[in-house]
């Protein structure tokens, strides 16, 4: 069994198993007590990109996040309202902007990190991935220059939250809802104060100069910061680890105490000998492979609003559409960083149409700067423990030097 799969039984010992065992039944099947359950890329994507498919409706995510973050913060809207709040935060977003604010705010805690590797020492990549992802969230939902303490502290809070939701999850119980709020009202807050304040270099403020509302200020801080902070987090360090035992096994060296090196990313397809760096074009083909093989949205759900037709099966108004992401995109093979993606796969984990993840070029942003400074120090992974009962598989802890 490879470190992947002790990841995803570690985090769902019984849904992880029947999610599988979902994909040998079909592209599409019917399950009593699941709804229409979605195994392969091309329906999915024709699912997400079709508007009788909703996000506000039973058993869609607003039936998760409307109590807790209210109705208009893009989790859980539909039509005009969503589009226009859309447009209202696209800008926000623009690769230039996210990229210079990552840079910004992981200046010091990169360079640490480099230097730490360079000394010798055994770096937690889980811990620093922390660290820096709580960083980001505090600039962006208004906070300036933060304490580590401080950092840490915003991302506990968000993985809190995010630890109330399973994959068997369709509504957030009262005392759920309560504790969630709290922590959210406190984000609300922060964001509002920068909003009001009105400092267009920062995001609240120029969401401010985008016209967007106060309310519509602190419901987008709160679904940012939900969704900001454990993609990140929780990629980084098993981006590292499937270099690591990619490199392992191509030279046989993948036995239980191995320490294969991560090569730089010269030649993708052998992860090759050691060299400069690479183009960002190498460095994003392998983001990608990885996103697939760990598909940081194992499932998604929406919610049918008119009839229609699901790979041949017909749903109705009120049915519930199950798309196992992970089982669409760990159809095309293992790990395997030549891999091209086919159109229908093409970053699906963060959804299509006009559901596409908003904040997916700051996700990016993020990851190329803290997997640059990995590889260009050609870690080896030293020890690693994985992470039990969490809604997004990842490791609890995992150890690297410096080769």
């Amino acid at each position: 069994m490879n470190h992947e799969s002790r990841l995803q039984l570690a985090a769902h010992p019984v849904a992880y198993p029947l999610m599988r065992t979902l994909a040998r039944l079909g592209p599409v099947v019917r399950v009593p007590g699941l709804g229409v359950v979605v195994n392969d890329a091309a329906v999915a994507r024709a699912v997400l990109t079709d508007e009788r498919f909703r996000k506000d409706g039973p058993g869609s995510p607003g039936d998760l996040w409307t109590p807790v973050l209210g109705p208009s913060v893009l989790l859980n809207m539909e039509g005009p309202g969503h589009l226009a709040l859309r447009r209202k935060l696209a800008p926000l977003f623009a690769p230039a902007h996210v990229s210079a604010l990552v840079d910004d705010v992981l200046r010091g805690p990169l360079a640490d990190l480099g230097a730490r590797l360079e000394r010798g020492e055994t770096v937690d990549v889980v811990d620093a991935m922390r660290l820096m992802a709580g960083a980001v969230i505090c600039r962006v939902i208004g906070l300036g220059e933060v304490s580590e303490a401080r950092a840490r502290e915003l991302f506990a809070d968000g993985e809190r939250v995010v630890s109330m939701v399973s994959l068997r999850s369709r509504r957030l119980s009262d005392r759920q809802v309560t504790a969630a709020r709290r922590v959210l009202d406190r984000i609300g807050d922060i964001a509002q104060a920068a909003y009001e304040a009105g400092d267009e270099s920062t995001v609240m403020g120029r969401m401010r100069a985008q016209g967007l509302s106060a309310a519509e200020a602190r419901g987008a801080a709160g679904a940012f910061f939900l969704t900001g902070t454990e993609t990140v987090a929780t990629f980084v360090p098993r981006l590292v680890a499937l270099v690591h035992d990619h490199r392992s096994l191509a030279s046989g060296s993948g036995g239980p105490g191995d320490t294969g090196h991560l090569g730089y990313l010269g030649g993708l397809g052998d992860l090759g000998a050691p060299g400069d760096l690479g183009g960002i074009g190498d460095l994003d083909a392998l983001v990608e492979e990885a996103m697939r093989v760990t598909t940081p949205t194992p499932v998604m759900l929406r919610s049918v609003s008119a009839p229609a037709r699901v790979g041949g099966i017909g749903v109705r108004p009120g049915d519930r559409v199950l798309i196992v992401t992970h089982n669409c995109a760990r159809a095309y093979g293992p790990f395997d960083p030549s891999r091209p993606h086919p159109p229908e796969l093409r970053r699906l984990w963060f959804g299509a149409g006009p559901h596409f993840c908003i904040g997916y070029p700051l996700a990016l942003a993020e990851i190329r700067a803290v997997a640059s400074v990995l590889l260009s120090h050609r870690v080896r992974v030293v020890r690693r423990r994985a992470a039990r009962r969490v809604l997004i598989p990842t490791y609890e802890r995992l150890w690297v030097s410096a080769s």
